[in-house]
């Protein structure tokens, strides 16, 4: 299916390189664009104001790509961004590689030297392609104005098949700025490529039905789902199969959502931080591993699963197969198609006095981890327990609600503790690269996806993470943007601080510690609301007047505990026992 424009190109009237770009994003249905400008892509920014697109300018353009990031992992659609010549470049790369380990699709598009001049020690030059090249799913250098649509239309379907991911559109100056009367019907696009995914694959036929044999077989089955299930919209095939085949779901991190938190079949978290599945996965006689890379962190540094366990694994890109765990069964497809033709394979049945068993060893591991919890959920602590937090957010968020979680230490409370209300990405974390820096960025670009629902955005960083990208609080009011950032305000760069403690003990710490800092006070200097909480009571109406707030951005800065040795949620540090060479949690 392809769209054509109708505006002055079709007449065959001369445009800019600049301009020819903006007309495809146009028609490609980019949605907000987030970037800082510079001479080389003005002609870009004078398309997007005559064709009344919408662009946000940045503080910082890592900013605009972790926003162009959380806007497409929520709609499906690339998010949009860019940086001008030389350190606009360069500014991008740390982001970009978050897209491209998370399997997000982002189109990024930069300024580069005008090609007559290169390499003549032009200001700002750098060897920015060779820099972005790793950093990005394929970088694509346009060397002839007229090609524009084409290779628009080439960034778009590498963005959005197979995995998706970033794609770098570098545009020399001199091709930005040069005019070119484009033909009526070279400005088209194939609407496939424009949102997640664009072609769907099956996994062999035989293949599917030496898995559901192998499942069928098994007593103590286990679903393990990463973030494919998210981008592949395989929410509902994956519950069919849970259901139908009587097989609990546990989740990584990017997985959180792949079936409600809520749901009898749920066995939360995986890997370095876990409810109960990590005992689950010791204990399976069959894994299914559906879009779930099976790194560092969900594996517990790859000592799960076990040697022998038969693992099935579904993923759209066949080299993730067997990379360091014996895979026996390989299914290579997409996620929503493989699991819709495994369950069929499965006829519903009723489950063997085995699996009734298994099932049932589950919902009390589940009730049991639930009483444990509830201690840390309703925690009366002053300082705040993070898991107060996290229990008032879990009760105040509505079904419709986003959490945002910054990289490392937020996102392994949250993405142990948070509970998602329905099937789907209701929960966003940087962990492709997990980057610190991602929670105020990512807050602002989903609550651009979101807008207009009425879902309320909450991000969880750290003070650390704040400091990086505070500028941008001025981006996001500007923009108009609502969500609300809650602030781990610990006055250390927490997991640092968590380690340094477990591995050289107490008092043993250097350059991890903060000043102590009011975000609540710095928040009102940016015209946004701010909220300082120092006593757990005071959590839940902060929270709820913050996301009532729909005029500017909410600040809760939250205090909470000073103690490393309680900083991390999967253990206590101070009784931790390590080995020379182990790295805790």
């Amino acid at each position: 299916m392809t769209e054509s424009s109708t505006r002055d190109a079709d007449h065959g009237r001369p445009v800019s390189g600049g301009h020819a770009l903006a007309e495809m994003l146009r028609i490609c249905g980019a949605g907000p664009m987030f970037g800082m400008a510079g001479f080389q892509l003005l002609p870009f920014y004078e398309g997007v104001r005559a064709l009344g697109m919408e662009h946000i300018l940045v503080n910082d353009e890592r900013t605009g790509a972790f926003a162009a990031d959380a806007y497409a992992r929520l709609t499906g659609r690339p998010g949009i961004c860019d940086g001008t010549l030389g350190p606009g470049a360069t500014n991008l790369v740390t982001a970009l590689v978050e897209s491209l380990n998370a399997g997000v699709p982002v189109i990024a598009l930069t300024g580069d030297t005008h090609r007559g001049h290169s390499w003549r020690n032009m200001t700002q030059e750098a060897r920015q392609v060779e820099i972005l090249r790793p950093a990005v799913k394929e970088l694509i250098r346009v060397e002839a104005v007229e090609r524009i649509p084409e290779l628009v239309r080439r960034a778009y379907t590498v963005a959005t098949s197979g995995r998706p991911g970033p794609v770098v559109i570098d545009v020399p100056e001199d091709v930005a700025h040069a005019e070119h009367a484009f033909a009526a019907g070279d400005f088209h696009a194939d609407l496939a490529t424009t949102r997640v995914p664009a072609r769907r694959t099956r996994p062999d036929a035989s293949d599917v039905d030496r898995a559901a044999e192998l499942l069928a077989r098994a007593r103590r089955p286990l679903i393990l789902a990463g973030g494919g299930v998210h981008l592949s919209g395989a929410h509902d095939a994956l519950l069919r199969l849970a259901e139908g085949a009587g097989i609990p779901v546990a989740h990584t991190l990017s997985g959180k959502g792949a079936i409600p938190c809520g749901h009898e079949l749920s066995a939360g978290l995986f890997g370095r931080f876990s409810r109960y599945a990590n005992e689950l996965i010791e204990s399976s006689d069959c894994l299914l591993v559906v879009g779930c890379k099976l790194g560092e962190i969900a594996t517990r540094r790859y000592t799960l699963p076990a040697p022998g366990t038969p693992l099935i694994h579904l993923d759209i890109v066949a080299e993730e197969m067997g990379r360091w765990a014996r895979t026996p069964i390989g299914l290579w497809g997409d996620a929503r198609a493989g699991l819709s033709d495994l369950a069929t394979a499965l006829e519903p049945g009723a489950p063997s006095d085995d699996r009734a068993a298994y099932l049932l060893e589950v919902r009390r591991r589940r009730a049991a981890w639930a009483r444990d919890a509830r201690a840390r959920y309703e925690s009366d602590e002053v300082p705040i327990d993070m898991g107060r937090l996290i229990g008032e957010l879990n009760r105040t968020m509505p079904e419709d609600g986003v959490l945002v979680a910054d990289g490392g230490f937020a996102s392994h409370w949250a993405g142990l503790l948070y509970d998602t209300k329905r099937a789907g990405r209701g929960f966003v974390a940087d962990r492709g690269f997990a980057s610190i820096g991602y929670g105020l960025p990512g807050a602002l670009g989903a609550a651009l996806a979101v807008r207009g629902t009425g879902a309320p955005v909450v991000s969880i960083t750290g003070d650390g993470g704040l400091n990086m990208t505070v500028g941008d609080l001025e981006t996001a009011r500007r923009a108009g943007a609502a969500f609300t950032l809650v602030v781990v305000n610990n006055a250390a760069s927490g997991y640092v601080k968590a380690l340094q403690h477990a591995v050289y003990g107490a008092g043993h710490y250097q350059s991890a510690d903060l000043a102590e800092t009011d975000y609540a006070e710095l928040a009102g200097s940016f015209g946004c609301h701010g909220h300082r909480v120092e006593h757990p009571d005071e959590l839940r109406p902060a929270l709820l007047k913050a996301m009532a707030a729909r005029d500017a951005p909410s600040v809760v800065d939250v205090v909470v505990t000073r103690d490393p040795g309680r900083m991390l949620p999967g253990t206590d540090n101070r009784t931790l026992t390590l080995q020379p060479g182990d790295r805790p949690a």
